[in-house]
């Protein structure tokens, strides 16, 4: 359970940008398929930008409690993933 709160305090700086692009999906291709295309290809962008910049020190302390880059960023795109198609289902139901 320590772990899982743990992950949700990574993701919570990018919660905002992820609802961001998650409006962005909605205006322009609200399908799915593509919206989780999307998101898989900008959780590569997130990983790749902490390994390149000062947040790779985060990194440590996700380590230390035994969690991997891998498994934290995998479990990152499944909620933002659960998120997404939660809210695309929203507004296809309200609009």
């Amino acid at each position: 359970m320590h772990r899982l709160g743990a992950i949700f305090l990574f993701y919570k700086p990018f919660f905002f940008w992820s609802m961001a692009v998650n409006i962005m999906i909605l205006i322009f291709n609200p399908y799915i398929l593509p919206s989780i295309i999307t998101k898989l290809l900008l959780t590569f962008f997130v990983w790749y930008l902490v390994h390149e910049t000062g947040g790779k020190r985060k990194l440590i302390f996700y380590k230390n409690l035994g969690i991997s880059t891998w498994r934290l960023f995998a479990t990152l795109f499944i909620i933002d993933i659960a998120i997404t198609i939660s809210f695309l289902l929203l507004m296809k139901a309200f609009v």
